[in-house]
């Protein structure tokens, strides 16, 4: 068994998920791998294209291609209403998520949560805690990478403060998660992190 945040997950669906997801992956036209053509250090060219590491045959660099860290808050109301933005840009223009987004170099993940959410809906995060984490893939631009997405629950200072980044989101809506926006999530990551809030209800910042 695995404890992941609030619950205990048996072995045997963590395995299945990564699989699914590699599954996914590898399905998709371009990775990231298969764009090092040649070695970011030398210059060679590869022999080996698409390998996992990438390691030059002449001078020894190696590359992992290690997921890439973001962060996702679901928002939440007493009334357990969970704030839901709609995207604006690819990936997944037009399609519903959560506030969120890359960590910067140097920052820890309670800080990107707050900054991300600040950014994208001008509310302060006021208390968080970790709630799950999940694979995912970016396409940005054509070229998918591995990222993993770390969720948290979050109560924020004043809910009726939203501002949304007009460049990123169009769209915001506090509400119980209907099933007709978890059919529109822009990534797999957010709707699976909605669907285990949903299905424990015990999870609450409000206790």
């Amino acid at each position: 068994m695995i404890h992941l945040g609030f619950a205990v997950i048996p072995r045997k669906l963590v395995r299945l998920a990564q699989n699914e997801f590699k599954k996914e992956y590898f399905m998709r036209a371009r990775t990231i791998e298969s764009t090092f053509r040649f070695c970011p250090d030398c210059g060679l060219e590869t022999q080996e294209l698409g390998r996992v590491p990438f390691r030059c045959q002449r001078c020894g660099y190696s590359h992992f291609f290690g997921p890439v860290a973001a962060v996702g808050g679901l928002v939440v109301t007493e009334q357990k209403d969970l704030l839901m933005v709609r995207r604006a840009q690819q990936p997944g223009k037009g399609k519903w998520g959560l506030p969120g987004g890359f960590v910067d170099r140097g920052e820890r993940i309670e800080e990107a949560l707050a900054r991300e959410v600040m950014e994208e809906t001008g509310l302060t995060v006021g208390r968080s805690r970790y709630l799950i984490s999940f694979p995912n893939l970016y396409d940005y631009r054509g070229v998918v990478a591995p990222v993993i997405d770390l969720f948290y629950l979050c109560v924020v200072s004043d809910s009726s403060e939203v501002v949304l980044d007009a460049d990123e989101l169009d769209q915001f809506v506090w509400a119980p998660p209907s099933q007709d926006r978890l059919d529109q999530m822009a990534f797999e990551s957010n709707r699976k992190a909605i669907q285990y809030w949903m299905k424990n209800p015990n999870l609450s910042l409000f206790d």
